[in-house]
């Protein structure tokens, strides 16, 4: 059965997630977190006198990325790729101020870091788009000041790829034949996986096993797996490659095993926000046929996309920025 998130919920939960994000802007709350976060930076810095200096900085990236935000919940679907692209980008500067209190120190660090294909095909489709990281500039910044992601420089992705590992569009991409996920169960303090995921990932339950542990920073305890199930327990938030699904409040994992499976959802919004923000300002001619006319799948699971890039961008560095 598909499964479509309540308006009303995904509402309350956005707004929850901007009035606690709004607790920063308190300059004496924002001071005190900035010097307890740079006493964890590994660097010889002052902390105290870091967070001072940092303190309004962190505070208007947030209020310049909560105004992009709710412009672009007011605006009309054709900008609204930009809108969101550049609220993100205003609250990863702020998360990255966090672990890197000298940022930028280089100009090198504020460029996108992406590109894109300047000139689309006849018969584009946006899915089969690609987008390639460079070598320099703020995606591969922040993947490695926030989340130790290296080694991503000359990558291409694909835009089906990349939505493959959201959680929330699961539902929609279904509609289409396309299966991303297996939904995790839990029950009190266990969380149970069909064992069919072994043969998914071509593994016995001894390599799945390891190869979950050791990407894991906390003590999964694995039981002895059922013929039909596999349980496990695990005293903090899942690690990649699980992913938690706002919608259903669950967990769930890829069926496929790849690189993807292993860099953060922050790191994949910006990638697919920046094609749609790209397209949206300079393949008029293309968007405007896809918003007015339709004619492919594009136009469903775009829409759907934008729409949960409204709510999960925000909850995403709400977890970053509090939950640590």
């Amino acid at each position: 059965m598909f499964h479509f998130s309540n308006n009303l919920e995904v509402l309350h939960l956005e707004s929850k997630i901007w009035e606690q994000l709004d607790y920063f802007q308190s300059a004496a709350y924002t001071q005190e977190y900035l010097n307890m976060r740079y006493k964890k930076v590994p660097s010889n810095i002052d902390a105290c006198k870091m967070g001072y200096d940092n303190c309004y900085t962190f505070m208007y990236y947030l209020e310049h990325g909560k105004l992009y935000y709710h412009q672009a919940e007011m605006s009309p679907l054709a900008i609204k790729p930009v809108l969101l692209f550049y609220g993100l980008v205003h609250l990863i500067k702020a998360c990255l101020l966090t672990v890197d209190p000298n940022y930028p120190e280089t100009t090198s660090v504020l460029a996108h870091g992406v590109t894109s294909r300047k000139k689309k095909k006849r018969q584009y489709q946006f899915i089969y788009d690609e987008v390639k990281v460079q070598r320099l500039g703020l995606f591969t910044h922040f993947s490695k000041k926030m989340f130790h992601v290296e080694h991503l420089d000359g990558e291409k992705f694909s835009m089906k790829d990349l939505l493959s590992q959201l959680p929330e569009l699961d539902d929609c991409l279904k509609l289409f034949q396309i299966t991303n996920f297996i939904d995790v169960y839990k029950h009190d303090n266990t969380y149970c996986l069909p064992i069919t995921i072994l043969d998914y990932y071509h593994k016995t339950f001894n390599s799945f096993k390891e190869y979950i542990d050791v990407r894991s920073n906390s003590k999964i305890l694995w039981e002895e797996p059922t013929k039909d199930n596999i349980y496990f327990t695990c005293n903090k938030a899942l690690p990649l490659p699980f992913r938690y699904n706002v919608d259903k409040k669950s967990y769930c994992l890829p069926v496929e095993k790849n690189i993807l499976g292993m860099i953060p959802e922050l790191s994949i919004y910006y990638l697919l926000l920046y094609n749609l923000s790209m397209i949206a300002r300079y393949e008029t001619e293309w968007w405007s046929e896809l918003l007015k006319t339709t004619p492919t799948n594009d136009f469903p699971i775009i829409g759907k996309f934008l729409s949960i890039s409204m709510y999960k961008t925000p909850y995403l560095v709400h977890q970053f920025l509090l939950n640590k």
